[in-house]
């Protein structure tokens, strides 16, 4: 009598390597991530420009992003902040950029067993989603359409809002989130020009930290862990590749939060990582196509001077 054919195993996912890492799943995933966004925490951005009256001038919100893409140079710029603890110097941005890369790559060998439970299979896929998406990234950040799309809907939900003095124009203030997560813009070959070598060495290490630190910890915190971990209680069973309806919204949203002013780049390039995701079920897949695009950007910014792009 025949029998049917049998079905497939089920793939599981790697277990962690024994000792601290197993005991703790998380901590792979997530330390270096955390140790990053700690220390870029303290990142100086470009001040606010100072009126003759001794006042930070306040921009329109007409369109948040102007405020960032077309921010004047650093010599423009009053460093003093209004408020409770000091914001760190425009000037010392590379000292602490280049403290938060150390440190994270410090993190990034301690849980380095647990990055090796993933297998190294690398397709040329992810090297031409890498540099698809660097051409919608740079298109996408250019055109700008995020004030064109979310203006008539902060208006509309505006609209619903009670007590309104007549001319006021309805709005819930969601313009407001595209002129936060505003990019260094750091330009070392003009603000260290007085120091060729140095400027040229911290380029370096921007580099380093945009194509090979930012796209492992990046995929490792978003694919790796948050999109399981809306899966399932044990998410470091849930196989590496297997989604639901919720790690997929989870897998555009958070991306989306990270970069609010790049809103719609961020929501097809990241998209179309988690195609790649699906595609190959490979993290280091995602990890190459992350870096490609990195460093690809990070070319076009220094080569034509879009420094408002990092």
């Amino acid at each position: 009598m025949a029998t049917d054919n049998p079905e497939p195993a089920k793939q599981v996912a790697a277990p962690l390597p024994p000792g601290w890492l197993s005991r703790w799943p998380a901590v792979t995933f997530l330390f270096p991530f955390a140790v990053f966004m700690l220390i870029g925490s303290l990142e100086p951005t470009p001040p606010k420009p100072i009126s003759n009256n001794g006042l930070i001038e306040e921009t329109s919100v007409e369109n948040p992003l102007d405020q960032v893409l077309e921010a004047p140079e650093a010599d423009e710029y009053s460093s003093n902040e209004v408020g409770l603890i000091p914001k760190i110097p425009y000037t010392y941005y590379p000292w602490v950029y280049s403290l938060k890369i150390a440190l994270t790559a410090v993190a990034m060998v301690l849980v380095w067993p647990g990055y090796r439970t993933f297998p190294w299979q690398v397709t040329w896929l992810s090297v031409a989603v890498g540099v698809v998406g660097v051409v919608l990234w740079v298109l996408l950040c250019h055109l700008r359409l995020e004030p064109s799309i979310i203006g008539p809907l902060d208006r509309f939900l505006g609209g619903f809002i009670p007590g309104r003095e007549p001319g006021d124009t309805p709005t819930i203030g969601l313009l407001g989130i595209l002129g936060t997560g505003e990019r260094s813009a750091f330009n070392p070959l003009e603000q260290m020009a007085n120091q060729p070598a140095a400027a040229w060495a911290f380029l370096l290490v921007r580099f380093i930290g945009l194509a090979l630190i930012v796209p492992v910890i990046e995929e490792f915190f978003l694919r790796g862990f948050l999109m399981r971990f809306v899966m399932h209680q044990q998410w470091w069973q849930v196989p590496f590749g297997e989604v639901d309806g919720t790690a997929l919204l989870v897998g555009t949203l958070v991306p989306m939060m990270m970069h609010p002013g790049e809103l719609l780049a961020a929501a097809v390039w990241f998209s179309m990582v988690t195609w790649l995701m699906l595609r190959t079920r490979n993290i280091w897949d995602c990890v190459v196509a992350h870096g490609v695009t990195n460093l690809l950007l990070g070319i076009y910014v220094v080569l034509f001077d879009q420094w408002q792009l990092m």
